[in-house]
């Protein structure tokens, strides 16, 4: 049977995000949960896939697996994401400048993409596995050039995939969704319920 949380942490089942994102981490949070963080150095460049939806999911795995291997992680439930836009059938991740940054926003404005984040939960007491990729399309705004450059120099863009969050400066110039927003932020919080559920484990048995 799976652990019953009677309020006593020592009977709770550990989460652990493989990620340093603060919007993943606040997400979980804002859920409930109170996941220990454990960065997992995963070389992003040196991976690829036939399609954005599938490198995000190849990322992924890849992240969660990495921490999963680490003796800090023992017991725990893993839990390894990745985002990507998907415009024009390419992966676009977090721009490499300000530079590209700009160009990939004159790009984007006017035109819809679709986000791509790939999730993997590892529970490493059972060694399963459970991953999935969440899309949501995103459709954006048409910002001025002036607008652009002002959001380019907050710097916020170099730091997210797709060079925009909605829970940020560039929030305006996002226009709709159709999806999950929390999956455009870095996670989805209904695909991590299914695929916890798929390792029998349910989300309740994890709040805090």
């Amino acid at each position: 049977m799976p652990p019953f949380y009677d309020g006593d942490m020592t009977d709770q089942r550990r989460l652990v995000l493989a990620s340093a994102s603060p919007a993943r981490l606040g997400l979980l949070r804002q859920a409930g949960f109170a996941p220990e963080v454990i960065v997992s150095g995963v070389d992003e460049d040196a991976l690829s896939a036939p399609t954005p939806a599938e490198l995000a999911l190849v990322l992924a795995r890849a992240k969660a697996a990495a921490v999963a291997e680490r003796a800090e992680a023992a017991g725990a439930l893993v839990i390894g994401c990745d985002s990507v836009l998907e415009l024009d059938g390419e992966a676009l991740g977090k721009p490499a400048d300000a530079e590209e940054a700009t160009a990939r926003w004159k790009a984007m404005r006017g035109r819809s993409g679709v986000l791509q984040t790939g999730h993997s939960v590892i529970d490493t007491a059972s060694g399963r596995t459970a991953s999935a990729t969440a899309s949501t399309v995103v459709r954006f705004g048409e910002p001025t050039d002036a607008e652009v450059a002002a959001y380019v120099a907050s710097g916020e863009p170099l730091h997210v995939a797709g060079a925009f969050t909605l829970d940020g400066r560039s929030a305006p110039f996002v226009e709709s969704i159709e999806g999950d927003h929390g999956n455009v932020i870095g996670l989805s919080l209904p695909l991590l319920r299914r695929l916890l559920g798929e390792l029998d484990v349910s989300v309740t048995e994890l709040w805090v």
